[in-house]
């Protein structure tokens, strides 16, 4: 762990680029200057903060799984999530994309973009994919301008996951940066798009995944909006570990989520649409296979029954633009939903928080008081538990055994020594017989 803190503490030396969190400004878009942000990016250098920052993710990483919720409270804490709250903003929407490999992610926000151009909609776009070679679109903002993924590989000796991760964590420490440029432009803009890595366990199930989603949701309405492979859903027993996944993303994150159904150029939705509604047209798919995974996604569907009917669903082709209008339809309407219900929900987990906080607090606070009117306002010695050795006749006992030991083993190396030199002479006095 040691080592882990003393790599992320000199991974400031690097200085990959100047800035963090270059922001992209296109004329289609926002036309302000870039010598605004470039005055918010030097506050944002990596030598700066980042290397305390940093550790205290990779603490949040390296806890056991009972102390993963405290470890991440507290960073969330440093981010201020708390504070944000009380300047929530209803505009603009953030669409957070997530989905499997090879689903369309990408792609399907490519498509987003061309779509908010050519319908004068006000958008606004965030890469937190560090790995990714080349992007179809132009980001505003992207932590390929933070984080040098390749150096990050080198420097702790990772793998591409890994290296993936590492680079989320020291992205997330200065998130609140990012935070604070996008509610700079609030009232110029209508939604966020936001990118997430190709892995969605990346995301999903780490800590600065939590950290930028909790940012997000406490500052402006947030979607999740999760991109399903239809081809590859035709089979049931994938298109159950979608919904599972879907279901899992929409009760860690407590926020609405929009089903994407993506690539119906190449094959329908419809069929993934009847099979929701309706139990025994899935279950008739499900019979031409008996083994024990058929079985098994039986029984789900009947447990997926209630989530299915409070979802929202909708297809688009990533390639030719169908369903877009959709789209935005049912984020707008999920939007509402989140300042109905979920909005509430995290604004009691927030009290909640800050409520536990200030009873540690309080907590520390007595602790310390008593400790004062015990100590009666004189010098305190603290014990460290380990006592001087000249003080402890266990050490002197100790000492005095050493020398014993000492003792007896010089006596017996001179009785080697002896009897090596009588053999050395009966060596010799054979040696001149013969």
């Amino acid at each position: 762990m040691s080592k882990l803190r003393a790599k992320f503490r000199s991974f400031g030396k690097l200085r990959p680029h100047e800035n963090f969190g270059i922001e992209r400004n296109f004329t289609y878009w926002q036309p302000s200057a870039r010598s605004e942000f470039r005055r918010v990016g030097n506050g944002m250098d990596v030598d700066s903060k980042t290397k305390e920052d940093a550790a205290t993710v990779t603490e949040a990483f390296s806890g056991s799984s009972s102390n993963d919720v405290g470890s991440i409270s507290e960073t969330m804490g440093q981010l201020n999530i708390g504070e944000l709250s009380s300047h929530f903003k209803r505009k603009p929407v953030i669409v957070i994309v997530v989905g499997m490999a090879g689903s369309g992610k990408t792609t399907f926000l490519h498509r987003l973009v061309c779509h908010t151009m050519a319908s004068n909609i006000r958008g606004y776009v965030v890469n937190l994919d560090p790995a990714v070679m080349t992007l179809p679109y132009g980001a505003n903002i992207d932590i390929r301008d933070t984080v040098q993924y390749k150096e990050v590989l080198k420097q702790f000796n990772l793998g591409p996951n890994g290296g993936i991760l590492t680079s989320l964590n020291l992205f997330s420490t200065k998130f609140n940066e990012v935070i604070s440029m996008i509610e700079r432009r609030a009232d110029q803009l209508d939604y966020v798009l936001v990118d997430t890595p190709g892995q969605i366990e990346i995301f999903t199930w780490s800590a600065s995944g939590a950290i930028i989603t909790e940012a997000f949701a406490s500052t402006f309405p947030t979607v999740i909006a999760y991109v399903v492979d239809t081809p590859r859903s035709a089979s049931p027993s994938t298109f159950m570990s979608n919904m599972l996944y879907a279901c899992s993303i929409l009760y860690k994150t407590r926020l609405p989520l929009v089903l994407v159904f993506n690539k119906t150029d190449v094959a329908q939705h419809s069929f993934a649409l009847e099979w929701m509604q309706d139990f025994d047209l899935f279950n008739a798919a499900l019979d031409s296979d008996q083994s024990y995974t058929s079985s098994l996604t039986r029984s789900l569907s009947l447990a997926l029954e209630e989530f299915y009917k409070n979802l929202r669903s909708v297809g688009v082709s990533a390639v030719t633009g169908a369903g877009m209008d959709d789209f935005f339809k049912s984020i707008e309407a999920s939007a509402e939903e989140y300042m109905e219900t979920y909005k509430a929900d995290l604004d009691k987990r927030i009290a909640e928080r800050q409520r536990l906080e200030e009873e540690r607090r309080k907590e520390d606070m007595e602790r310390l008081r008593k400790d004062m009117e015990k100590s009666g306002g004189q010098t305190v010695i603290l014990s460290t538990g380990l006592k001087d050795k000249s003080d402890d006749p266990m050490f002197e006992d100790g000492d005095d055994e050493d020398e014993d030991e000492d003792e007896r083993l010089s006596e017996d190396g001179n009785e080697d020594e002896d009897e090596d030199e009588r053999e050395d002479e009966d060596e010799e006095v054979a040696h001149f017989s013969f």
